[in-house]
């Protein structure tokens, strides 16, 4: 399959927008008393709710990795080809 320069573009967008928002969102995640069994930030042990949204945002953060890439690679096959 070849990926037009728009396409890949997206998907390299796509890649940025993802380590832009989900970092931000495990911190919130983290500061969220909910995280933690004392009800305090860092106390206690973490909940499930904690893990469940740590696992959300490493898979957000693998496929969104993983579309970035893509589109990286895309862009530079898109380079080599005459008249693309």
């Amino acid at each position: 399959m070849v990926l037009s320069r728009g396409w890949s573009l997206f998907l390299v967008g796509v890649g940025v927008w993802t380590w832009v928002i989900w970092p931000r969102f495990a911190v919130a995640i983290w500061n969220d008393p909910r995280a933690w069994s004392a009800g305090t930030v860092g106390e206690g042990s973490p909940t499930s709710f904690l893990w469940v949204h740590a696992l959300l945002i490493a898979a957000s953060l693998a496929v969104g990795t993983t579309v970035g890439v893509l589109g990286v690679r895309g862009w530079l096959a898109s380079r080599r080809r005459p008249g693309a």
